[in-house]
């Protein structure tokens, strides 16, 4: 089955070349688009998308809000991906605080763009994970001691030592399969310790996973 794409972006030009770059995947599919996230919701709830490709910035409601909104509301919510125009942007943060599952420069080459939704639709890797720990750096508790709230919801996890290992391994970007090749285990075996780490840090996928560690200051973002 083909990923489904919904794109959300206040510019057209910007839809259309996202549309014209991903349309010419044959296991990718754009089904639909919007001007602005106020109109995100009704849209996800008909075509159920797999990944919304939408922007940060937007007149009305922008994409931390919508966001926000989609995983409140929406049951199984697609995957969210960022679109902005700047990398090390404050804004880009809060979106993936708020549950976004990466982020894309508009800039972007094709390949990076077909690449970025794929990844995100699969949700076995960190799109981007030395940007991630940029944007932690500055934007999050960037002294390295976390802040008391996520410290606290860290230790109440009470990771395992080795799905401790499998967490900072996720926050250096690695695979399932890179990760199984590091620790020499299973692909499957790697698959149940991620599960694990997301249920006891109450993650819904492993970027807010890294984001967690990275508050708490279990893994140092610099």
């Amino acid at each position: 089955m083909p990923v489904t794409v919904l794109l959300v972006d206040d510019e057209p030009l910007v839809r259309a070349g996202l549309r014209a770059v991903l349309e010419a995947q044959p296991d990718i599919t754009v089904v639909g688009e919007a001007a602005d996230g106020a109109a995100v919701i009704p849209l996800v709830r008909q075509l159920r998308p797999d990944v919304v490709a939408m922007d940060v910035r937007m007149p009305l409601l922008d994409g931390i809000e919508a966001t926000r909104a989609v995983l409140r509301t929406v049951s199984d919510p697609p995957k969210i991906l960022v679109v902005t125009t700047f990398e090390n942007d404050e804004y880009v943060y809060e979106a993936l605080r708020a549950g976004a599952d990466g982020f894309l420069l508009k800039r972007a080459r094709p390949a990076e763009i077909v690449h970025a939704v794929r990844l995100v639709a699969e949700g076995e890797s960190l799109l981007f994970p030395a940007s991630v720990r940029q944007l932690a750096a500055e934007y999050g508790d960037g002294d390295g001691a976390g802040n008391p709230v996520a410290r606290a919801a860290m230790e109440r996890a009470a990771l395992t030592e080795r799905e401790a290992e499998v967490l900072r391994l996720m926050a250096q970007g690695l695979s399932n399969a890179e990760i199984a090749a590091r620790l020499i285990v299973g692909t499957e075996t790697v698959k149940s310790h991620v599960s694990a780490v997301l249920a006891k840090l109450g993650a819904r996928d492993r970027t807010q996973a890294v984001i967690a560690a990275y508050e708490s200051g279990f893994v140092a973002p610099g």
